[in-house]
């Protein structure tokens, strides 16, 4: 059987899950009796309650006498380096582009990674059936960025198919009536224009995971394409290492991908996409091959973390109430695990201390780990987020993004004065009449606080995206620091309504009476940019006096309800974020009132 090895590439919601979902029905690799949720490729239950996809997924269809392998890469720019080398597995890429949105920053973003590999690009218009799409304008911004990125000739004459994936359409044309109801224009058009694996056929095994995965059972397991010739089930094969050793294994389990399955075979050849056990400190990157024939593959750049913050055990007064797992021990036993199947984390030791420093490629890529321990039962502490800092030659440097905005033009002056604060440079500005699009460079720390402050500014209109861009001189102007100040408790106990009526006119809520607090809890936003420390647990003076009704009367405000990701933006660099299976609390580091008072005097004297 003839093969294809393809990737599906595209800026975050602009429908790569969905339009593989359609690859999958129209090739019949369902019954026609199954049952197909949405979505299918996505099982993680965070990644269903997000919309995006996190980790790339690999399947594979039937159609017409070949076998296509798909691999659905993230969007997210923090989970760009699987995109990068994902392009070391395929020969052809899906490039998805909403026919509304046009190009995003992350579809240049990986765009970029697929033409720096030589992979050719298909483009595929999605959402035709959106209000106000406009798909000829879309293949015009793709063609710009294609000359931008400087595409090869033979790239820039690429194919054009319209799709709406939602209702399962395909065609030639961007008219919904000249569509067919399946996917075989794009299938087709696969087949005739992505060339056929560039690999070896016979010859020695030669195999370069790009990929892992992990598993109790085996440990690490390495996925990728096998570059040369075939391997079976208990084969012994050579790992030629990273650092120019070399260990050889015998392969215990072999597996395949069909729809949405991973099943185990006994045997693969080139041009295969396979997952193989046995190495179970197999690494990215490395080459496994023949121990007679020991050829070395080119290694895989594996993109730096650019964001850290710190990990450690619960400190707060409500520590292991909550949590199943809450000691140093099992804490770092997680925190190595997940490092194993992802090579963009990184997870140092913090000496002396129960606390560990975690690297990543942004908030989100951070904050998804943070909630999946969370939901497994993990009690924690984290700090705010920070950009790495590199050190050349005595010069500091620091990360910088592509920002792109589309906010309506009621609310482009607000945005404008709020990233210029933030050391943001406006590098391009579209204005439609309605809406405008303006294209910064920022750095990282100023970004830091701003996403989740975007949606209030433009009350849920605006759309924002950002990428990593490149290493700077950094600047000396504090960014990214929140400049207003918070109400911390002095007490532990319960909120009163009593006391949340006398301290809600001094600002924001975020707690209801009933809440649990304690001395050093964050229990809301205070209106002027200094820290006020208030009594939350206050009740009402008895006296002789008694009225029937006159608490009753008692009308609070409702409380501001914050998300992790939220919290996590909104704290500063003296307060931390605990974490429990079931809350999520703001707390100074110092609790102590007193204690903290001292420190922030002597800290301005300083």
């Amino acid at each position: 059987m003839k093969q294809r090895n393809i990737a599906i590439i595209a800026h975050v919601d602009h429908g790569k899950t969905t339009l593989v979902n359609q690859l999958l029905k129209s090739s019949g690799t369902f019954r026609s009796n199954e049952s197909v949720m949405d979505r299918a490729m996505d099982n993680n239950d965070l990644e269903r309650e997000r919309g995006i996809t996190i980790l790339a997924k690999t399947t594979a269809i039937n159609y017409k006498d070949y076998r296509i392998n798909i691999l659905d890469t993230p969007g997210h720019a923090d989970f760009g380096g699987e995109v990068e080398r994902i392009m070391h597995m395929v020969d052809g890429c899906l490039l998805l582009v909403d026919a509304f949105e046009g190009t995003m920053p992350q579809t240049r973003f990986v765009l970029k990674k697929a033409l720096e590999a030589g992979v050719k690009p298909v483009v595929v218009i999605n959402k035709i059936d959106r209000p106000n799409a406009n798909p000829k304008q879309a293949v015009d911004k793709v063609l710009e960025l294609f000359i931008e990125l400087g595409a090869p000739m033979e790239f820039l004459d690429f194919k054009v198919v319209y799709t709406s994936a939602l209702k399962g359409t395909s065609g030639d044309s961007p008219d919904l009536d000249k569509q067919v109801n399946n996917m075989d224009k794009v299938l087709d058009l696969i087949i005739k224009e992505i060339p056929e694996p560039r690999v070896e056929i016979n010859g020695p095994f030669k195999f370069q995971p790009a990929l892992l995965d992990y598993n109790d059972f085996v440990g690490r397991i390495g996925i990728g394409v096998i570059k040369r010739g075939s391997v079976k089930v208990n084969d012994i094969v050579t790992d030629m290492r990273l650092d120019g050793t070399t260990k050889t294994f015998k392969i215990l389990k072999l597996f395949g991908y069909f729809g949405l399955k991973r099943i185990e075979i006994n045997e693969a050849h080139a041009g295969d996409i396979v997952a193989i056990a046995g190495l179970s400190d197999i690494n990215v990157g490395e080459t496994l091959c023949d121990p007679n024939h020991l050829e070395k593959e080119a290694p895989l750049r594996i993109d730096e973390p650019t964001l850290q913050m710190t990990f450690a055990t619960n400190t707060s007064p409500f520590a292991g109430r909550d949590g199943k797992y809450v000691t140093a021990r099992v804490l770092e036993e997680r925190l190595f695990k997940e490092i194993q199947k992802d090579v963009s984390l990184k997870v140092r030791r913090v000496i002396n201390k129960e606390a560990w420093t975690v690297s990543g490629r942004g908030e989100l890529h951070l904050g998804i780990l943070i909630e999946n321990m969370r939901r497994e039962g993990y009690e924690l502490e984290v700090s705010k987020p920070t950009p790495i800092i590199k050190e050349v030659d005595g010069v500091k440097y620091e990360p910088y993004e592509d920002v792109s905005i589309d906010v309506p033009n009621e609310y482009q002056g607000i945005i404008m004065e709020t990233l210029g604060n933030r050391e943001a440079s406006l590098i391009n500005m579209d204005d439609d009449g309605v809406t405008t699009r303006l294209d910064y460079v920022i750095p990282s720390r100023g970004l830091l606080g701003f996403v989740t402050n975007f949606l209030t500014l433009t009350r849920g209109y605006g759309i924002i995206s950002h990428t990593y861009k490149e290493y700077r001189p950094m600047k000396n102007k504090v960014i990214g620091e929140r400049n207003i100040g918070v109400l911390v408790s002095t007490h532990t106990g319960k909120a009163t309504p009593y006391a949340i009526e006398k301290i809600e006119e001094h600002g924001t809520m975020f707690v209801k009476p009933g809440t649990e607090c304690y001395e050093g809890m964050i229990i809301g936003e205070h209106k002027y940019n200094i820290d006020l420390a208030v009594n939350i647990t206050l009740e009402k003076h008895q006296t002789n006096v008694r009225s029937s009704t006159k608490d009753l009367t008692v009308v609070l405000k409702s409380p501001k309800l914050m998300s992790l990701e939220a919290c996590l933006d909104y704290i500063n660099t003296d307060e931390l974020v605990e974490i429990t299976p079931t809350a999520f609390r703001m707390r100074k580091k110092i609790l102590n009132t007193s204690e903290r008072k001292k420190f922030d005097s002597y800290k301005r004297k300083a």
